[in-house]
């Protein structure tokens, strides 16, 4: 029997409407409990992801917590900040400078004791600014030794929490220290705790040239270490954050067969920046078509998904997908 999904967003997906072209933002922002109120309002929804100092702070958590608890809404993670101020724009858990460094951990550590004060289970760390842009300027061992022992070092400080390393191939960096699922893996292994694993992000994937669906079996093959999924879609060219679906559909039908397949019991959280399109309505949108591949994937189904995987016919696999999506042709 198919267990039922757990669908969830990133607060920001619904009040970030600046890019790097236009910082003052392409629509007015809502307030935070406003916000909130969109979340819960989407048909699915049951957790947010929040950021550190943009959405929570230990000062305002307990507010916060109150409000999402009014709605019957879960706090899915916390994303610390380790990206997004002037003073990681050379590394934060990998910095070269030990006093950036120690700042990043203590960073870690307050967005650890927020999950903690809002009954949060996760703490997903992007780490968007650890990597390096040119020839002869990172220390390729040394700097991946601190950014290991940092998230070690953190992770084992609260251990009733899980960690998260969430990788992209660029972006802040041109070459990020967690790039694809594989040396995110090998990172998260390192550790030797049983608390730290992996986001996948399935734009950030794509991006990186995967197929998805191989991802997530490769982490769960090696000791279950597929903590959390972001969706979105894009053009494999860049992280465009686009609603789910709308380009990689085929693709998603196999990404959520293993997703069930491998045991994956997290949350499906959504991670789109819709900034001209009308914030709700595009998560939503991405929540929906999620939902409708979900109900598509009955036992049945996913038996005879089995199959056609055994049998390993392309031309078999795409009849049932066409068949199964689109109606006959009557000549």
């Amino acid at each position: 029997m198919k267990k039922e999904n757990k669908y969830s967003v990133i607060l920001g997906n619904l009040g970030n409407t600046c890019d790097r072209f236009l910082s003052s933002g392409y629509k007015d922002i809502a307030p935070k409990k406003e916000l909130i109120t969109q979340a819960a309002a989407i048909p699915g929804v049951q957790g947010i992801e929040l950021v550190g100092t943009w959405d929570i702070t230990e000062e305002n958590a307990d507010e916060v917590k109150n409000m999402l608890n009014g709605h019957g809404l879960s706090c899915v993670s916390i994303i610390p900040d380790l990206f997004g101020q002037q003073r990681w724009g050379k590394g934060s858990l990998s910095a070269k400078d030990r006093e950036t460094r120690m700042l990043a951990l203590e960073e870690t550590r307050r967005a650890a004791r927020i999950a903690q004060q809002v009954s949060c289970p996760l703490v997903n760390l992007w780490l968007g600014q650890d990597g390096y842009d040119y020839p002869l300027t990172a220390d390729l061992r040394g700097q991946r030794a601190y950014l290991m022992e940092n998230i070690r070092s953190v992770a084992a400080e609260f251990p009733d929490l899980r960690f998260a390393l969430e990788y992209k191939p660029k972006e802040p960096r041109i070459f990020s220290f967690h790039a694809r699922a594989a040396d995110t893996l090998l990172m998260a292994t390192e550790t030797g705790l049983d608390n730290v694993g992996v986001c996948i992000d399935v734009g950030h994937s794509l991006m990186a040239g995967e197929n998805v669906a191989e991802s997530v079996v490769i982490l769960q093959h090696y000791g279950e270490k597929l903590f959390h999924m972001h969706f979105n879609d894009n053009y494999r060219s860049w992280d465009d954050d686009m609603i789910v679906g709308s380009v990689h559909m085929t693709e998603y039908f196999e990404l959520l067969y293993w997703l069930n397949e491998m045991g994956y019991d997290g949350w499906y959280s959504m991670d789109q920046y819709p900034y001209r399109e009308d914030a709700a309505a595009a998560v939503g949108e991405s929540v929906a078509f999620l939902r409708s591949v979900e109900s598509l994937l009955t036992d049945k189904r996913m038996q005879s998904m089995r199959e056609l995987i055994a049998l390993g016919d392309a031309t078999r696999s795409t009849r049932w997908m066409r068949e199964l999506l689109l109606p006959p042709v009557v000549d």
